[in-house]
């Protein structure tokens, strides 16, 4: 299965939900099921990192614990947003509105949908093509389901949902469901219909009614901001997108470093200051330093960091950008809100033929 398919599954830990990444390896397709506002960086740089092109991001139901990220996807790669159909008239910016026996194509894989409202009435769960996977949203969740007493919701439904449309699939499917609060991150349909105490081990559509209208669950958190937000496909209501810094064009890696381009910095060197954090003995080596740059070697840099003046941004440099991506994490630590690490450090800044002083006998720039 996994030869022939990319697949993550990423966690936020605010709402305990979880955002799953599928790609074809072929065609670099992907989609993204429920993603999340405040983890969009994070989900866009490892679909960046892995050289994927996303056609979908898809909501397995309005969610009412966190606002979607799919607005944002959709402005940052052109994917279209999908959601249940069954959320109109209300539903504002989605392309797809999905239904029973609709696909989801990305490159040579498919997921199947199959509506299972009863959580709220427009839920969907998405099947792999050859039914390994199956995404349960909020229906099934992970020895739970989704609460029926709000949205619509409705625990004779979802009880019906769940059998003819979940446990249906084959034992030994992988089961993926959008939250879980213990820390549980995959069952399958088989270990659910066996355990799962809520509706699994013979229990009867009395049994799962009368347990789902007794949970006495407290009204979501979020509930009030997440609705009407998802509602418009998660948008902001001033249909703004703030960028990662005000200053200059600056990304987040999967790994959750700010980064800048060398181009760019060696064409906007009086609006920034370089911070080198290599070793003195490193500044005569052959790749060279940056004339303008200031030295604090890492080891030094938190004790010395009162050294560093705070009217510009600090963009920080060393061999490779690993030593000063962590110099962006002890500056940010310190109360330095414009940081960012130079992508490639000297190695890739000489790569690209920018200036540098090295320690020759004409002691000039190159470049």
């Amino acid at each position: 299965m996994f030869d022939s398919l990319v697949f993550r599954q990423l966690f936020d830990a605010a709402s305990s939900t979880y955002t799953y990444v599928l790609g074809d390896p072929a065609s670099c397709q992907a989609v993204i099921i429920d993603t999340v506002f405040e983890r969009h960086l994070r989900d866009r740089a490892l679909l960046a990192e892995l050289g994927l092109n996303l056609v979908a991001a898809i909501d397995t139901h309005c969610h009412a614990d966190h606002v979607t990220g799919a607005w944002l996807m959709r402005q940052a790669t052109g994917c279209s947003i999908g959601i249940s159909r069954r959320y109109q008239p209300a539903i504002e910016g989605a392309d797809r509105l999905l239904d029973q026996g609709d696909r989801i194509s990305f490159g040579a894989r498919h997921l199947e949908v199959r509506a299972t409202p009863g959580h709220t009435d427009g839920c969907l769960t998405l099947v792999l093509d050859d039914h390994s996977m199956v995404f349960t949203g909020d229906a099934l969740l992970i020895r739970g389901a989704g609460r029926c007493d709000f949205q619509s919701g409705n625990a004779a439904t979802l009880y019906r949902s769940i059998l003819q449309q979940i446990f249906s699939l084959p034992d030994a499917c992988l089961l993926f469901p959008a939250h879980d609060y213990s820390g549980r991150t995959m069952s399958s349909v088989g270990e659910e219909k066996a355990h799962n105490p809520r509706i699994g081990a013979g229990a009867d559509e009395r049994d799962f009614v009368g347990f789902m209208e007794n949970l006495n669950l407290p009204h979501p958190k979020q509930i009030d901001i997440a609705l009407p937000a998802n509602l418009r496909s998660g948008k902001p209501a001033d249909g703004q997108l703030a960028p990662p810094a005000d200053w200059g064009p600056v990304r987040q890696t999967y790994a959750g470093l700010l980064e800048i381009e060398p181009d760019w910095v060696t064409e906007h060197l009086d609006e920034v200051r370089l911070l080198d954090v290599r070793q003195p003995e490193e500044m005569h080596e052959s790749l060279g330093r940056i004339a303008s740059a200031q030295l604090i070697p890492l080891n030094e840099l938190a004790a010395r960091q009162a050294e560093i003046p705070r009217d510009k941004p600090v963009v920080a440099v060393c061999h490779a950008g690993m030593r000063s991506g962590q110099a962006t994490v002890i500056l940010r630590a310190a109360g330095f809100e414009r940081v960012a690490n130079l992508r490639g450090g000297m190695l890739l800044w000489t790569q690209l033929g920018l200036p540098t002083l090295r320690d020759d006998h004409s002691n000039k720039p190159n470049g």
